[in-house]
């Protein structure tokens, strides 16, 4: 659908999600000259407190602090090295079979989150608690039926509770459960790839409670990435900052629940803490137990039962990040699986993007669409790349102990065709002046 036209100077624009790509976007209509800029955000609690780690590669960074969207003030921890393990007899470490770079930065998503909050100008609205009940998409703007428990009126029809207010422009960064996506492609949703993501984080002084015989001095470098894997699944584990000047133990372990368990995730859901049913626990248990060496294993089952919580794997992609005077961005637009350690990469790289069209909009009318057919190719490529890895890594994994270096380089080389892993280079940004 083509955009049509738009004047960013001064419009009134909504965005319906407020964690990383929330903010980010709307820091984007900020600095491309747009007026008034509400963000709408569900939860109503602190989205600072969120503990999960995530990584952004060293040249995304670069290219994203070019673009003013990262920078140093924002708590990091520099990761070097990826080292593969699997299980060996006691081995506590398990057997090492591969070293390969990785050169990323590793964040915990509520400092970042924080950090991102902040830079937004003190005239930005900020709604918590605020559902986004239905979304309207005229060629003279876009409408909102907005649900905060206040009652109200608004719209023909409205719901109780509900009133309804207009957008010049609509941005849909509210997650894989997008409504804004639903409103500009109904056909559209996340389908289920038949695994899950157990996550957790500790505080890193807690690993000197894994006493294990034969365990060296230093078992786990700060600069390295862990990559434990099993037959059927792997972990990945490394150190993020903790915002205190410290350091967390983060860890995913991926595998298929067990067998009969219905778990009803045909509809996007997720497990958050303290929700995992005891059969749940019990297969973390048996992983980290049975299949993983005893120290990443002894790792994971340090992090209280209440701290441990499921992400359901799912992808898809919008066909366009545009529909009239709707934008995506983020999960919304697209979700591809997390093997690609590039998901808030590209939710940053879709708000460096989507300012650089704001801004060109006086002179080219169909700088949205093209916003919008380039980080859809982004996101395709992304979701291509997460279901190779997860063939790779949970899927049809191989016998990890014939592996070797050669062995393991020539399968991931295979499993990433494309070179994307940790996020395609950023195309056309606008550097801040």
């Amino acid at each position: 659908m083509n955009s049509p036209r738009l004047r960013i100077a001064g419009a009134d624009v909504a965005v319906v999600g407020g964690s990383i790509a929330g903010c980010a976007t709307a820091l984007a209509a900020h600095r491309a000259g747009a007026g008034r800029i509400t963000v709408l955000e569900r939860t109503s609690g602190r989205l600072a407190d969120r503990g999960v780690g995530l990584v952004m590669h060293d040249a995304r960074y670069a290219e994203l602090a070019a673009a003013g969207y990262v920078d140093t003030a924002m708590p990091w921890v520099q990761l070097t090295t990826r080292r593969w393990y699997h299980r060996d007899g006691a081995a506590p470490l398990g057997r090492p079979f591969a070293v390969l770079p990785f050169p990323f930065r590793s964040y915990c998503w509520g400092p970042l989150w924080r950090e991102l909050r902040r830079r937004l100008p003190e005239d930005t609205v900020f709604r918590p608690g605020v559902r986004v009940a239905g979304v309207g998409n005229g060629a003279d703007g876009a409408t909102l039926r907005l649900d905060d428990g206040s009652g109200g009126s608004g719209g023909a029809r409205p719901h109780a509770g509900c009133r309804t207010e207009r957008f010049d422009l609509v941005i849909g960064a509210d997650g894989y459960r997008s409504t804004v996506r639903a409103a500009a492609f109904s056909e559209v949703g996340p389908g289920y790839a038949g695994y899950l993501a157990w996550r957790g984080a500790l505080p890193a002084e807690r690993l000197a409670e894994l006493d294990l015989p034969g365990l060296p001095a230093t078992p786990w470098a700060v600069e390295d990435c862990a990559y434990v894997v099993f037959p059927g699944g792997h972990a990945i584990i490394y150190r993020i900052p903790d915002g205190q000047g410290g350091h967390r133990a983060n860890w995913v372990v991926y595998t298929a629940p067990p067998a009969g368990l219905d778990l009803a995730l045909d509809t996007p859901t997720s497990l958050p803490p303290g929700t995992l049913t005891d059969a749940l626990h019990a297969h973390l248990a048996h992983v980290a137990d049975a299949l993983m060496p005893p120290y990443w294993g002894g790792l994971i089952r340090l992090t209280p039962r209440e701290e441990q919580f499921i992400q359901p794997m799912y992808d898809f992609t919008a066909p366009s990040y545009t529909a009239g005077r709707l934008l995506l961005a983020g999960d919304a637009a697209t979700v591809a699986r997390p093997h690609m350690a590039g998901g808030a990469v590209k939710a940053l790289q879709d708000a460096a993007a989507l300012e650089t069209a704001l801004r060109a909009l006086p002179e080219r009318p169909d700088a949205l669409d093209a916003y919008g057919a380039e980080r859809g190719r982004t996101g395709r490529a992304m979701v291509e790349l997460g279901r190779g890895l997860g063939r790779l890594l949970v899927q049809e994994t191989p016998d990890w102990r014939t592996l070797d270096q050669a062995g393991l380089a020539a399968a991931w080389s295979a499993a990433d065709g494309s070179g994307a892993f940790g996020g395609r280079e950023l195309q056309d940004r606008h550097p801040v002046g």
